[in-house]
């Protein structure tokens, strides 16, 4: 197959849609599959490089911080994309690019496939002043653009109820998102996982709790701190790994609860050390739930880390109580299960194997298979309405 995927968000930025992006790349071209990226650059200047389109584009962090809106297409890059006429279309973003993929999709005669990432409704503070107005409008805008699709992913039961509630119409697939299970599970030298310990005052026998994201208001990472108050006597720390627009604000509710002493900020990773990260802790922790399907989580699991998260439906089927971690609801729950973790160390070993098992189910190549099926389905779908010839 020949398939072009649309995104506004690819490399160098790092989030959960730049990583699908790129693990689906990866896994379908291994497949034999040809893939080309039509995304935005980072500046005003259009070009083309190794099968990716880059579209220059403006800044509109004044909308959410990273975001871009793209300038107009340039006529060569439809020409030569017409020209390869894919097979399948698949759009991961609803803004810029979109209608890119949209029209590609229409004078190829292409399926448009369409993976709806993110749960606007959490980030209503970023565009409305108002969460009752700001939820109607992601609610019709989202109602729109997926039903002029042929296909919609969904990467959680969350996701996929969601959209049941805007009145989506096109079919939609529940297919979480793959990770390179080995690049989280391989685990770095002790003296480095040492170094960094010491580096970030980890190495005094405490139980080390470890966040990994965006510091982002809708990440919740207030509460996360307040959750480490009410820990404050018993023997554990708190490392928070990334950064985002929301650091300062963080840092200084950390200074207000008295935390400076418990918890430590690493700043930003290069993308190709995060996996690394992770081993420095020995338990995942997270309160969001703004999460469609949460790859840090999986990433958490893959390197052995038992888990402690604010319930959520993108949890469903993920973590499971007692087994390979926790889903607290508030500060008592989340006091309780820490101190479990402290006092019960072969429990942690337990739960670490459990786990690395559960991580596996969400592998790049479990994936790509599920998409690719979903495109063999999308094109004989096609095939029947329009008379298109069909793949073999």
């Amino acid at each position: 197959m020949k398939i072009l995927i649309t995104t506004d968000l690819y490399k160098p930025l790092v989030n959960g849609v730049v990583t699908s992006v790129i693990n689906i790349k990866k896994g379908l071209e291994l497949r034999g599959h040809e893939v080309r990226i039509l995304t935005l650059a980072q500046d005003t200047s259009s070009y083309e490089k190794d099968g990716v389109y880059y579209i220059g584009s403006l800044n509109s962090g004044w909308v959410y911080p990273g975001t871009r809106i793209r300038l107009k297409i340039p006529h060569a890059f439809m020409r030569d994309i017409v020209r390869w006429n894919p097979d399948i279309v698949h759009s991961q973003c609803e803004f810029s690019t979109y209608g890119c993929a949209k029209k590609i999709s229409r004078i190829c005669g292409a399926p448009l496939v369409h993976t709806y990432h993110t749960v606007y409704e959490d980030y209503t503070h970023y565009f409305c002043p108002s969460k009752k107005l700001g939820t109607f409008l992601v609610s019709k805008f989202s109602r729109h653009v997926l039903n002029h699709t042929d296909a919609v992913i969904a990467p959680s039961y969350k996701v996929g109820r969601l959209l049941e509630r805007y009145g989506v119409s096109t079919p939609v697939s529940i297919i979480p998102s793959g990770i390179d299970i080995v690049r989280y599970s391989h685990q770095p030298t002790g003296h480095w996982i040492d170094s960094k310990r010491s580096e970030y005052g980890l190495d005094g026998g405490e139980l080390r709790l470890i966040y990994v994201g965006r510091l982002a208001k809708e990440k919740n990472i207030d509460e996360l701190l307040d959750m480490m108050a009410g820990c404050r006597e018993l023997p554990v720390k708190l490392l928070i790994v990334g950064d985002g627009p929301a650091r300062e604000e963080i840092e200084e509710h950390c200074e207000r609860l008295g935390l400076m002493d418990k918890v430590s900020f690493t700043g930003m990773i290069s993308p190709d050390k995060v996996g690394e990260y992770y081993h420095i802790g020995d338990v995942f922790v997270n309160a969001s739930t703004s999460e469609t399907q949460g790859l840090t989580y999986v990433e958490a699991m893959a390197a052995g880390l038992p888990m402690l998260c604010k319930a959520d439906e993108c949890l469903e089927g993920l973590v499971k109580n007692g087994i390979n971690g926790w889903q607290f609801s508030n500060a008592a729950e989340f006091r309780e299960h820490v101190e479990k973790l402290i006092a019960d160390p072969g429990m942690r070993k337990r739960m670490s194997v459990n786990a690395v098992s559960e991580a596996q189910r969400f592998s790049t190549a479990n994936f790509v298979d599920s998409v690719e099926r979903l495109y063999m389905e999308a094109i004989k779908r096609k095939y029947v309405l329009t008379g298109k010839a069909a793949l073999n």
